[in-house]
């Protein structure tokens, strides 16, 4: 498997991954919402040793978020990058990808539909009637 870069908007935080991106989904619980100012996140994630942070600013700002897991962000732009858990995961966000649109970054699952505002449908955008 080829590696996938990417990185927050200045540049200063940038990672590489290798091996192929587990449990691609959507995710509208608050948590997320919050960290990304979206209704819904679209992230992957990759086991801890499959993620190298190769930017200048090396490893991501973190905000420990819950009991189990710390939000990352740049500390120069604020962009989000995703999740770092206690597990030994990282969870990218899909957008920070450079090829965002590789299909093995396609969401597969939609956590916390119970959290999605009533009026909002991630897979056809904001309902009008």
């Amino acid at each position: 498997m080829n590696p996938m870069e990417g990185g927050c908007l200045c540049g200063r935080i940038r990672f590489r991954t290798i091996g192929r991106p587990e449990f691609p989904h959507t995710c509208s619980c608050r948590m997320c919402q919050r960290h990304t100012g979206s209704l819904t996140a679209t992230c992957v994630e990759f086991a801890a040793e499959d993620v190298e942070w190769i930017g200048p600013d090396g490893r991501p700002a973190l905000f420990r978020s819950s009991e189990k897991s710390s939000r990352a962000f740049c500390s120069t732009c604020g962009s989000t990058i995703g999740a770092v858990d206690d597990a030994l995961v990282v969870a990218l966000l899909t957008g920070t990808f450079d090829k965002p649109g590789l299909k093995m970054l396609k969401p597969d699952t939609h956590s916390y539909k119970g959290s999605r505002q009533k009026w909002w449908n991630p897979e056809v955008g904001p309902c009008l009637t």
